[in-house]
């Protein structure tokens, strides 16, 4: 997983704004006591702050690969 889809799966689950807000400010014990924007920073793979993130948030296991975006219709 890239930064860029930690982020996108941050804005689908809570929102743009609020994505943001809870990666500055929410404490995750998976990651070593830091808020997913430290842990990012500080080397930790986004796939795992992402996962540290939905168990404090009880994000259901099936919204954690995100969610379901239909193909273009040609």
């Amino acid at each position: 997983m890239r930064a860029s889809d930690f982020w996108r799966l941050m804005d689908d689950e809570f929102g743009a704004g609020y994505s943001r807000v809870l990666a500055n400010s929410l404490v995750l014990a998976g990651v070593g006591g830091r808020t997913a924007v430290e842990a990012l920073a500080s080397g930790y793979q986004p796939r795992e702050v992402w996962l540290a993130v939905c168990e404090v948030q009880d994000v259901p296991p099936e919204r954690r690969l995100g969610r379901d975006i239909k193909p273009a219709s040609s």
